[in-house]
């Protein structure tokens, strides 16, 4: 007698199998729906602002926009991971962008030098505001929200009684172009010429893994959950390229091209994910995050951990203000207000988990690409501030309670 039940066609699980080999053998299928989401909303926005939103100037914008965000995302993700939060990083935007317009106009205002000194001490303030936050988390125990929550207040405050809450601008020349001014760009050429560093590191990890698997004996070494990902990271380079080099200067048909705070962002994002998933600190990073008690007994020195990680986001924030600053062409003690809750949305958006041990730096730079995407789009709808923070702060909340039933339904 034949069975009623008959396998399901291969057309049937096309999808399912696509979508693994895009998610890197089900490892980052979150990854992939988070860019599905992206689709959707570029696609709505465009639709709804009569073709604006997916234009070459305002996409080269949204760039500008994303790139402060996603650069602290990317610290703020292993801040969460190892179950703790950092309130502060707007502030901290903040006050060290009034620290370096004073060194460029009060402190050395007529050396050439000024605008890297400044760089180098805003660097260096960041270091040390989470070398003291993360001191006092991680060795005096106190719980890191009422830490930041600190810090949030007195940078902020004292951001203003640096320069009784007076805007310094203009700024150095050479300062502004690491804001992605018009001569903050690569142009055509380079763009191109940075795309194809990015394809030759992809291909480069592509072959190590190959050559990886080879030595372990194994007969596939390369499947479809290496060769696709690999070749949608070339795709989206060259893609990301070609937009930027369709905007043009004003009043010229000269090209763009990439930004410095894209070109800055990249790097970061690279050189994080590097630390996250090859290092020995990304590594005990996680094994905190993921049970503190197993990671101590295993001599991993936790507090140490902890510390890293916020003077790490300290950095990142100093720099992240640099582009800001930089961008503005001016230093004000209300610069990067509210900013924290846009970084900390990016991150749960982008997969972190608020329970820790769980979050990717891609993920992270997806979440801030979706977060600045809606509030571009509501810019150009012509939708109210007050309107545009309420929608966001929906939108946190969805992404905090998808990641809840993410976790409880996922197997142990």
């Amino acid at each position: 007698m034949t069975s009623i039940l008959q396998p399901a066609s291969s057309s049937t699980k096309l999808f399912p199998r696509l979508l693994q080999a895009v998610g890197g053998g089900g490892r980052d299928t979150r990854l992939v729906a988070m860019v599905c989401v992206l689709a959707v909303i570029w696609l709505c926005a465009n639709i709804l602002t009569n073709g604006v939103f997916l234009s070459p100037r305002n996409l080269f914008n949204l760039s500008l926009q994303v790139s402060v965000v996603a650069i602290m995302a990317s610290g703020m993700i292993l801040v969460i991971v190892t179950r703790h939060i950092d309130l502060s990083v707007g502030s901290q935007v903040g006050f060290l962008g009034v620290l370096g317009g004073l060194v460029q106009s009060n402190w050395l205002p007529d050396s050439p030098h000024a605008w890297w000194i400044s760089c180098l001490v805003m660097l260096a303030g960041g270091m040390l505001i989470g070398l003291i936050q993360g001191a006092l988390v991680a060795y005096a125990r106190i719980p890191s929200f009422v830490v930041t929550l600190g810090g949030l207040l007195f940078l902020r405050n004292a951001a203003y009684e640096l320069n009784d809450g007076t805007t310094i601008a203009p700024l150095s020349a050479t300062f502004q172009n690491l804001g992605g001014g018009q001569n903050g760009v690569l142009g055509a050429t380079l763009s191109w010429a940075a795309a194809g560093v990015v394809t030759a590191y992809v291909v480069f990890n592509l072959v190590r893994r190959y050559q990886r698997k080879k030595s372990l004996g194994i007969q596939n070494a390369l499947t479809a959950s290496d060769i696709v990902p690999a070749a949608l990271w070339c795709v989206c380079a060259f893609g990301l390229v070609a937009v930027m080099n369709s905007c043009y200067r004003p009043g010229t048909t000269e090209s763009m091209g990439l930004a410095v705070p894209v070109l800055i962002l990249i790097a970061v994002t690279m050189l994080m994910t590097v630390i996250a998933k090859k290092h020995r600190f990304g590594r005990h990073v996680f094994a905190v995050g993921g049970d503190p008690l197993s990671a101590r007994l295993t001599g991993i020195n936790t507090q140490r951990v902890v510390l890293k990680v916020f003077v790490l986001m300290g950095f990142l924030s100093g720099l992240a203000s640099i582009v800001l600053t930089a961008r503005l062409n001016a230093a004000a003690s209300g610069a990067g207000t509210m900013m924290e809750l846009y970084v900390i949305a990016a991150a749960v958006i982008g997969g972190t988990s608020l329970a820790g041990g769980a979050g990717t730096i891609l993920g992270g730079c997806i979440g801030a690409l979706i977060m600045q995407s809606l509030q571009s789009a509501m810019v150009l709808m012509g939708i109210a501030s007050p309107l545009q923070s309420m929608v966001l702060a929906g939108v946190l909340v969805l992404a905090v309670w998808i990641d809840t039933m993410w976790r409880e339904r996922r197997p142990s």
